[in-house]
């Protein structure tokens, strides 16, 4: 008796950390579809620690680039060494030429992505991006999944990343802090630029009205937000918790699991506290949350919808802003105490 073995799926998975949340809507997409199936996925080494959160994934892949570096030479060897692995399908999440040249060299048979940077060849399962159709990231990704063109946009499972105890215990023990008193985590950094970013003043009064109240609140960013976290602890004369760029985003994830609400801007750590199931308050200004919102029935989204947005500019185009400075923090407020009663 002919036995057909489980089919092994390559995904290349995109390099921003927010991107990779939204992606285990496919890959939760691709177990339905075949529970059995092996998934390995090639990832930057900044996104490992949230693919080691998702247990549809058999094997991740380093891949031993920096962002934006093109690495020839290495991506061909890389796709030379997976051809060992026999891997039938490899599903490519971001549009870049270079993206496409692993799995060319790995020799996979079916190679699905979109058209992107004019990857006919690289490609041979090509789709083309109907942007009225699938309007979201997230339906682009699960999209792929499917075996032709989708007519309508897809249903995407909700990201689900996986926190155990012990490491939320060991993070804790590793930074001296308790969870006897509620727990408000702020996020105010964004990667992406400053139009993206709710000011510090702002994320300070909430901070001293719940405080006040008698809650903690940690502040958590990379070090790239040091200078912003800091502006905000100062504003409240040090009370909060300052964890910006003294974590790695393993350490980020196990301390968010551990709190009860999270506000925060569009940013990688507003999608990974989505799908570590918290009560949320995302703060949109450039950016469109039509186009990545976090996956989360408990998120509230706050956004003016003012002409000039979204831009989707890393600066404002106009000096001022506006679509961030005049979301006030009693709005917030309001909304999270709202959100807590609830």
């Amino acid at each position: 008796m002919n036995i057909t073995p489980p089919a092994r799926l390559l995904i290349v998975a995109p390099s921003w950390v927010g991107d990779m949340v939204m992606a285990q809507s496919l890959l939760i997409t691709l177990k339905q579809q075949q529970p059995d199936c092996q998934i390995d996925v090639i990832a930057p080494s900044w996104t490992l620690p949230l693919a080691a959160r998702m247990p549809e994934i058999q094997q991740a892949i380093p891949m031993p680039l920096a962002r934006g570096k093109l690495g020839l030479m290495a991506r061909i060897h890389l796709g030379k060494t997976l051809q060992a692995h026999h891997y039938q399908q490899a599903i490519l999440l971001p549009n870049t030429w270079k993206s496409a040249l692993t799995p060319f060299f790995a020799a996979i048979p079916q190679r699905t992505g979109y058209v992107g940077e004019m990857r006919w060849g690289l490609l041979n399962d090509v789709r083309r991006l109907d942007k009225t159709v699938l309007s979201q990231t997230v339906q682009r990704f699960v999209a792929l999944a499917a075996p032709i063109q989708p007519q309508h946009a897809p249903i995407c499972p909700v990201p689900r990343l996986q926190v155990n105890v012990e490491h939320q215990q060991a993070a804790l023990l590793k930074f001296q802090l308790a969870t006897e008193q509620r727990i408000l985590a702020l996020c105010p950094g964004a990667e992406y630029g400053t139009a993206k970013r709710w000011p510090p003043a702002h994320y300070a009064a909430v901070a001293q009205a719940q405080l006040a109240a008698g809650w903690q609140v940690w502040l958590l960013g990379s070090a790239k937000d040091a200078v912003v976290t800091a502006q905000i602890n100062q504003l409240t004369q040090h009370q909060c918790v300052d964890l910006s760029g003294k974590t790695s985003l393993t350490d980020a994830v196990d301390l968010l699991s551990c709190v009860e609400a999270v506000i925060s801007n569009d940013s990688g750590l507003m999608h990974v506290a989505a799908a570590l199931d918290k009560k949320l308050i995302a703060l949109y200004g450039s950016s469109d949350p039509e186009f990545t919102p976090p996956l989360h029935a408990k998120a509230c989204i706050i956004r003016l919808g003012l002409d000039c947005s979204p831009c989707f500019k890393r600066d404002c185009p106009l000096g001022h802003t506006r679509c961030l400075t005049e979301i006030s923090p009693q709005q917030v407020l309001q909304q999270l105490r709202q959100m807590l009663m609830d």
